[in-house]
């Protein structure tokens, strides 16, 4: 093998051609998710020509022969020519990496879609892609495929069947995509239903006044293949909906808005009795899971203005320290959306709003909005309610501080050996090490003999833990299971933790594959996602996939892990096999337990992950919070308790 390198060695890759070569350079995965943020990169551009006054109406299609389509009433794509490159303006926006209208403000004040990427990279990885203009008086159309070249071989990405054609005269106005995903770069491409219209649902919510229609022409039933989607009352809206199955303070909403030199900013707040904090936030419609400057912002104005109102009102004395911001968002949803000139998201997901002039203007638009209306009278007694909720709030805080610091005194929480209880891994390389939270002695001895130790811990759960949803923070760190969960972990908890000193970067949640088995798995996501939530949305939270059954036929053993493998095996196999189901991980002996499951070379692992935030705050007040009947209806439509995937869910969280 020669080792040169020179020119000669540097592979020049021309138009689209480098998006299908590094898909996950531009849409992050070709999975599921990548998949579909094909479908967001078009619904994301036609969002933009509404959220800029130019459209109000969107309709999202979901075609039988497996594409989609976007449409929009908006101004049209340009067809005239470009005066650089000669060539129609859709060309150049569906062709060119990095060329569209949103470098500058001139064609639109806010934007989503700033990398420029979008529109010619959902071109380059799907079959083929036509796009309707109608502008000017004229329908114009242009159709591009990605098809294998014959002279070279390879894949000629997005070419243009033609130049674009008129196809004649129309007073209609607005674009139309539509493109067929390459199966030859995804994995699966089938558009989920459910997941476009929460996306769809969440986008009506902030764009006041949006008619978003989804239509599924591949839905059997006739009634279910249109969904619309409107909401007069915006993020008010949107905060009523993601509060439905809590008890809500009051039914008023606070709602703050304002603009400070070119940032606008909208805040929807409502107060619950739960403990959690729940804040959603977007810059120019994209959801920012990881906060940024538009967040911090908002708190420190909202601790500031409550804790001037306050002293204000007797609640804190001279002598008395503020309450601490947390205290004051304690039982908080809020929805915070800002639209932004020239947003800067840190990488190409959009997580966070990087911004630095944001903050200072949101602290301005939120202080002064929100001490107009403190000083009026009407909201006076929300306000005391809220503040007098703090100062609870602020007790519990303390009462927890204290249980912490006795428990590290007593060498409990993060000193303690957790004698009998964890077996730790061997290697002291954090990424290297994998926890195994299992359910059961009985299982928990299994995995302790059938580990490999240099890297593996297993952790037994006797009992199962409380429900974090319904508990105080020093309810839930009075509980031994958790207790010992914190520690071995070695992260803190809520305000306090830190994934630096995050002991294991693979947390396996391994319990039984029934009702028992998903209940812990429940309250163990739960724990995760109301008091260390980084531990998910960084990837580090897993579900093992034990296996249902055992073939054996001679010398030949399969493992089937749900009743369609299960199907396929015994047909590999044929007759004169043995079958033997496992009702629960206690069942199998060590050396099944590593061979099945914790052998990282063969075992099936399920990443937890948090697609969407605020979905997936509502699932987890429906299944866990105190309503019953929310809970129960939900139960009565999807559950399906001898499918294992029902139970372990998808690897795109949905």
């Amino acid at each position: 093998m020669s080792n040169t390198y020179d020119a000669g060695n540097i592979q020049v890759l021309e138009g689209l051609e480098a998006v299908r070569m590094r898909p996950g350079m531009y849409i992050g995965t070709t999975s599921s998710r990548g998949l579909h943020h094909l479908l967001w990169e078009i619904v994301d551009n036609a969002i933009d020509e509404a959220s800029n006054g130019y459209a109000d109406r969107v309709i999202v299609t979901l075609h039988s022969d497996g594409s989609a389509s976007v449409f929009d009433n908006g101004r049209g794509v340009p067809v005239d020519e470009h005066p650089t490159l000669h060539i129609s303006g859709v060309e150049v926006i569906y062709t060119r990496l990095h060329a569209g209208g949103k470098f500058n403000s001139d064609n639109y004040n806010y934007s989503g879609g700033l990398h420029g990427v979008g529109a010619s990279v959902v071109n380059a990885l799907s079959r083929w892609m036509t796009v309707d203009s109608y502008r000017d008086w004229g329908h114009y159309r242009m159709r591009f495929t990605s098809e294998e070249n014959p002279l070279t071989g390879k894949i000629d990405a997005g070419k243009p069947d033609g130049p674009l054609e008129k196809v004649g005269n129309t007073r209609k106005r607005g674009t139309l995509v539509r493109f067929l995903p390459d199966d030859r770069i995804f994995e699966d491409t089938e558009f989920h239903t459910s997941q476009v219209a929460r996306r769809l649902q969440e986008l009506s919510f902030l764009n006041q006044g949006l008619y978003i229609s989804l239509v599924d022409e591949r839905a059997k039933n006739p009634e279910e293949r249109e969904q619309v989607f409107y909401h007069e009352g915006g993020i008010i809206d949107y905060v009523k909906y993601m509060n439905e199955n809590k008890t809500p303070l009051t039914e008023d909403v606070i709602y703050l808005e304002g603009k400070r030199d070119t940032t606008i900013c909208r805040a929807a707040i409502q107060y619950t009795t739960d403990y959690a904090e729940n804040m959603f936030s977007y810059a120019n419609n994209i959801p920012t899971g990881e906060g940024g400057s538009h967040e911090t912002g908002f708190k420190a104005a909202f601790t500031k203005a409550f804790n001037d109102y306050a002293r204000k009102v007797g609640v804190l004395k001279e002598k008395d320290n503020n309450l601490a911001g947390e205290d004051f968002r304690e039982g908080l949803t809020c929805v915070l959306t800002v639209l932004v000139k020239d947003p800067q998201f840190e990488g190409q997901t959009k997580g966070r709003l990087g911004n630095s002039e944001v903050r200072p203007a949101v602290e301005a638009i939120i202080g002064d909005a929100l001490a107009d209306w403190l000083d009026n009278l009407k909201n006076q007694e929300l306000a005391a309610s809220i503040v007098g909720k703090a100062a609870k709030a602020h007790q519990a805080r303390e009462a927890a501080r204290k249980a912490r610091d006795n428990a590290r005194a007593a060498n409990k929480l993060e000193a303690a050996p957790l004698v009998g209880k964890l077996a730790a891994a061997r290697g002291h390389k954090p990424e290297d090490n994998e926890l195994f939270i299992v359910e059961g002695d009985s299982a928990g001895g299994s995995a302790k003999q059938g580990r490999d130790s240099r890297f593996q811990a297993i952790l037994p759960l006797r009992g199962k833990p409380l429900n974090a949803e319904k508990k105080r923070l020093d309810q839930v760190l009075a509980n031994e299971e958790f207790r010992s969960l914190i520690t071995a972990l070695g992260t803190s908890i809520d305000d306090s933790f830190t994934l630096k000193s995050l002991k294991y970067y693979k947390v396996i949640i391994l319990s039984d594959a029934d009702q028992d088995g998903a209940h812990i798995r429940a309250i163990l996501l739960t724990f995760f996602f109301r008091y260390m939530k980084e531990l998910i949305t960084a990837g580090h939270v897993y579900i093992g996939m034990p296996p249902l059954y055992r073939v054996a036929k001679g010398s030949t053993v399969i493992y089937a892990y749900d009743d369609k493998e299960l199907e396929k095996t015994v047909k590999k196999v044929g007759k004169g096999y043995t079958l033997q189901r496992y009702k629960g991980l206690g069942e199998m002996n060590p050396s099944q337990l590593w061979e099945t499951t914790m052998d990282p070379s063969q075992r099936k692992l399920m990443q937890v992950t948090i697609e969407d935030a605020a979905e997936a705050d509502r699932m987890v007040t429906i299944l866990m919070g105190d309503k019953v009947e929310p809970r129960r209806d939900y139960i009565s439509l999807y559950a399906d308790f001898n499918r294992q995937d029902h139970f372990e869910g998808r690897k795109e969280a949905e």
